[in-house]
């Protein structure tokens, strides 16, 4: 059958769609720019009006209206995040919903084996001539969640959503129902560059040489290190997202991907968030490659990759290098994400390097980040065994290969100068004198 004929046989509206939606159904939501709005308002309403009970809604991010939240659907739907944003953080901090943790590239196994998802709610681009949709910003666990049978998939047919290139495509034979929104697709606006997210970028882009293959996440730091590479020659990207900032060094004609030993040429990313100037710049653009989550954050995928540079953040750090990256104490925060899986990625790639940066010090520099010991109950998000460098506005520690007493020497050289005398205290107290 002609595709047109059977994308029109299937096209109906956001209330019909949900319908599928049965008592105890696992409902996937695509994740970031991919959540639809428009089908998740539509199933609470079908849910709360038809009284059914144990939705369970799995969500990587959440990012748009979330009625789900909203008092008394507890009775209706119960919730399981696998990376908490800033809706979710106090509803599952209250008990109302669990946390789930999970490397982001076994996301993909978890929501089709461990939980089995029945129904995949995802918002795509207009087919195209063939009659094959992208997954558009989001390729990460739609890809093969979308591939499965056994999973119904409810598409949301968005003009505003990009046409990217990459094994990120779905055809509209393997859509359940298809319901056509032209809403806004979520963005993420720049965010503003400090003095210290300068000096902490200044201070990676001395890392970082030429022909080096960089993962980079969101936000004011990875932003800032772009600035300073833009006289480096050749560099790679493979990385679980991009935001605005690398359009910029891409137009210097900094990132080439020739050195690359995979996907060369190409810049490979699972998702990624920004403005509407960001997403103008991937549609249709060949130098973009989406791939799956289970391909982008395998750590052998990234690993054959040869000086790979892995950027990520954390929330604390203890004199031993362990680090959190996600909670404050028992308060889950965020998530585990791809950091494990780019620092050991890294870690195995040929003249690799993982870094971890942040600012020394938080709520208006009372704070330290780097401390003796991880405040109670906090996760270690990436292990003193694994840990490399670690960056503040302070300078650079390498901490890989070296004693804890070491360690404890490199850290507190970079940590905020306010506090490095209760921190050598501590030092003293397990090694003797610090320096």
């Amino acid at each position: 059958m002609d595709w047109r004929k059977t994308y029109a046989s299937k096209l109906t509206s956001p209330q019909e769609a949900v319908k599928i939606i049965n008592s105890g159904d696992t409902v996937l939501i695509g994740h970031a720019a991919a959540e639809p709005d428009l089908l998740v308002s539509a199933m609470v309403d079908y849910v709360v009006e038809q009284d059914l009970r144990d939705i369970h809604i799995v969500q990587q991010h959440d990012l748009g209206i979330c009625k789900y939240f909203k008092p008394g659907m507890e009775k209706h739907f119960r919730y399981s995040s696998l990376f908490i944003g800033a809706r979710s953080r106090s509803y599952i901090a209250e008990g109302k919903g669990d946390y789930v943790p999970v490397f982001f590239h076994q996301i993909p196994d978890f929501v089709t084996n461990t939980e089995s998802a029945d129904v995949f709610l995802v918002t795509l681009s207009q087919p195209d001539d063939h009659g094959y949709c992208s997954y558009g910003l989001s390729c990460d666990f739609g890809k093969e969640v979308g591939e499965r049978p056994e999973t119904k998939v409810i598409g949301v047919i968005n003009p505003n959503m990009p046409r990217v290139m990459g094994d990120n495509f779905i055809h509209v034979n393997k859509l359940d129902s298809i319901v056509e929104s032209e809403e806004p697709i979520h963005e993420h606006s720049r965010p503003p560059i400090g003095e210290v997210e300068e000096k902490i970028g200044a201070n990676i882009a001395g890392l970082v040489r030429d022909g080096d293959c960089l993962q980079l996440g969101i936000g004011a730091i990875p932003d800032a290190v772009l600035k300073f590479l833009g006289n480096k020659k050749d560099l790679g990207i493979h990385s679980e997202m991009i935001s605005d900032g690398i359009m910029d060094l891409y137009e210097t004609g900094a990132i080439t991907g020739k050195k690359k030993n995979i996907d060369k040429g190409r810049m490979v990313i699972t998702f990624m968030m920004g403005t509407k100037e960001l997403y103008n710049f991937v549609n249709d653009n060949p130098a973009i490659c989406m791939k799956p989550v289970s391909y982008v954050n395998d750590p052998y995928v990234i690993s054959q990759n040869d000086n790979v540079v892995s950027i990520n953040s954390a929330l604390q750090i203890d004199l031993m290098g362990q680090v959190c990256a996600e909670s404050i104490g028992l308060k889950q925060y965020s998530a585990v994400g791809g950091q494990m899986d780019f620092v050991r990625g890294a870690s195995a790639s040929k003249g690799g390097r993982s870094v971890i940066a942040f600012g020394a010090t938080t709520k208006g520099g009372t704070i330290s980040k780097i401390v003796p010991f991880l405040t109670k109950g906090a996760a270690v998000t990436t292990s003193r065994n694994d840990v490399d460098y670690i960056v503040t506005e302070y300078g650079i520690a390498h901490l890989k290969g070296k004693s804890l007493r070491e360690r404890g020497r490199e850290l507190i050289k970079i940590a905020a100068p306010q506090f490095r005398d209760e921190l050598m205290e501590e030092f003293e107290k397990r090694f003797g004198e610090a320096f």
